[in-house]
């Protein structure tokens, strides 16, 4: 484990022949996946300048905006965890200094080296939470495992909104040109304009994986990034659930990388696929960011805790987790960084080092 500076933030990195994996120090986001033979990172590096969320002040940095989801983008870059809530807070929440997605995405981590990787871990104060994450490449170098422990410190039950936040960028993501596969069922597109004029889908329909019905009539194939000027949505899906597994590959034709996370379908059910393309004119987006979520999690819609709770479910399935009190709750999942000649339709993980298509 390598201690470093990353696109000017305190950072930890390691390494394969293979794979460059780097992790922030504030946020613990896996902001480089770095496959070593393009020198491409499939993850979203985000056009603005990044700064460490604790350094965030709204007078003194009108340039992230000055909302509750501001720290965050502030320090967002790639792989960031969405917990205890998957969206934004409420009114009272984001007074209180809650930030959108939750504490652990803005939290300081500590780290500890292992053999191939390291240990980092955080307690989220307002959630009455420790999160511990253990992040290992494996078998031939290119497969990144992971172990999560979520850990109640309080003596009630949780319920919690718990998403991995996989954003893909440019160079690797391209309009009208990117791919993607996922073993998806039924879906639906986000309640409420998610773009404004500039959002395509047509807001609160239900469809089947990948056709996403649009506005004008027509439907999207969620499987290629769009090739519209501008657009932005988001679409959640059910993970087939009879398969144990999950999973979503995303692969660029035109340099054959091949990103991908395997996932265990009943610890995480839902995908959120999360579209921004040039839509966003507020700071510090202002109308030039191209960026694609790949979301999977214990909830199928960004919304604040009350919504997530009132949810319930989608489709006969839980919107969130349930943390026991005083427990401790555990999931593995694995990602990966290669080339292919193609996109591959099925992906296996056998839990352990090797991924397989």
């Amino acid at each position: 484990m390598k201690v470093t500076r990353y696109r000017n933030r305190r950072a930890v990195q390691f390494e394969s022949d293979q794979v460059r994996v780097t992790v922030l120090a504030e946020g613990g986001h896996v902001a480089e996946m770095l496959h070593k033979a393009t020198g491409i990172n499939p993850l979203w590096t985000p056009p603005w300048p990044s700064i460490e969320p604790s350094e965030y002040e709204p007078a003194k940095h009108p340039e992230y905006g000055r909302t509750a989801e501001s720290r965050l983008l502030a320090g967002i870059m790639g792989h960031n965890i969405c917990l205890d809530i998957f969206g934004g807070p409420s009114r009272e929440e984001a007074a209180a200094g809650l930030d959108v997605h939750g504490e652990a995405a803005t939290a300081p981590y500590e780290f500890e080296e292992l053999d191939g990787g390291l240990v980092m871990r955080t307690e989220l104060p307002e959630a009455g939470l420790r999160f511990e994450r253990t992040i290992r490449l494996a078998g031939n170098g290119w497969v990144a495992q992971f172990s999560e422990t979520v850990e109640n410190l309080r003596a009630t039950d949780r319920p919690v909104g718990w998403t991995q936040h996989v954003t893909l960028g440019p160079p690797f993501l391209e309009n009208g040109v990117t791919q993607f596969r996922a073993p998806g069922t039924r879906s639906k597109v986000y309640e409420e304009e998610f773009a404004g004029e500039k959002g395509l889908q047509k807001a609160g329909a239900e469809f089947v994986w990948p056709q996403a019905p649009l506005k004008d009539g027509r439907s999207d194939d969620l499987q290629v990034f769009t090739a519209a000027p501008v657009s932005g949505g988001f679409t959640a899906t059910l993970m087939d659930p009879a398969r144990a597994q999950a999973f979503f590959v995303a692969w660029s034709p035109k340099s054959k990388v091949l990103i991908g996370y395997v996932w265990g379908q009943k610890d995480y059910p839902w995908l959120g696929r999360w579209e921004e393309n040039r839509s966003r004119e507020a700071p510090p987006w202002n109308g030039r960011t191209v960026a694609l979520g790949m979301e999977f999690g214990v909830s199928p819609m960004p919304e604040t805790r009350r919504q997530m709770l009132e949810r319930g479910r989608l489709f006969g399935v839980p919107g969130y987790r349930w943390i026991p009190a005083r427990s401790k709750v555990r999931v593995e999942y694995c990602a990966f960084v290669a080339t292919a000649a193609s996109i591959p339709e099925e992906v296996r993980w056998d839990g352990a080092g090797e991924v397989s298509w």
